[in-house]
């Protein structure tokens, strides 16, 4: 079984290294890495290139970008890493055990946040705990699919904030998700940067926003204060 790492940037030539280095042994035992980007500014597809199978330019939007990696990946299953998320050793084998022989065709792992102090570790276990009720994983979780289910619920839909939800939700329609006992390391710096539980309060207000009907475009404008 092979894996096809997806990872969509922007502007994240001071970091892409540090996400790309851990999943080098993976790389070696012949899983592939697709670096997708959205139209950097800076180095970021110089830095990626060494470390990548392939450096490729998409349509920027998260989703955009990873629907654009899975239309060339070679993989049996596709793993969706954002660019500040850090997997551990043996990442990629756990989703090899997971979905050998067809036991399960999607999941995603635990998740804590890269900051010192027991707010970010309050936060990360809540995000941990929350995915493992609902089934719905967001994208700091690494989220794994096969090709297969992938393509018969038609991939990430179109929309600029929450595609990862609604990815979870068409998937977990189909079946109960693997949730790994494997942490990923993702980045604190929305968190530090905007205020630690203004921002908890604001993707609460979101994403019971989204389960509401509201319109993603416009959950894009107040996450990020700008259209998509």
């Amino acid at each position: 079984m092979r894996i096809t790492i997806i990872i969509p940037v922007l502007d994240e030539a001071a970091s892409i290294a540090e996400t790309l280095a851990p999943l080098q042994s993976a790389r070696a035992t012949g899983h592939e890495i697709v670096v997708v980007d959205g139209g950097s500014s800076d180095r970021t597809r110089e830095v990626a290139a060494p470390l990548a199978d392939r450096v490729v330019e998409g349509p920027r939007g998260r989703a955009a970008q990873m629907n654009r990696g899975a239309e060339l990946a070679s993989g049996d299953v596709y793993w969706f890493l954002h660019a500040d998320t850090r997997a551990p050793e043996g990442a990629a084998d756990a989703i090899v055990d997971a979905c050998s022989g067809g036991r399960r065709a999607w999941g995603f792992f635990r998740v804590r946040l890269d900051a010192p102090g027991p707010a970010f570790r309050i936060i990360g276990t809540a995000m941990t705990w929350r995915s493992r009720m609902t089934g719905i994983a967001t994208g700091d979780q690494g989220l794994f699919a096969s090709r297969r289910l992938f393509d018969s619920v038609g991939g990430f839909p179109a929309v600029p904030l929450m595609e990862d939800v609604a990815l979870s939700q068409s998937l977990r329609q189909r079946q109960v998700p693997v949730r790994l006992p494997e942490q990923l390391s993702t980045s604190a710096r929305r968190w530090q940067q905007h205020g630690t539980w203004r921002t908890v309060l604001l993707m609460w207000r979101l994403r019971l926003a989204y389960f509401l009907g509201a319109d993603p475009a416009r959950l894009h404008e107040r996450y990020y204060g700008t259209q998509p």
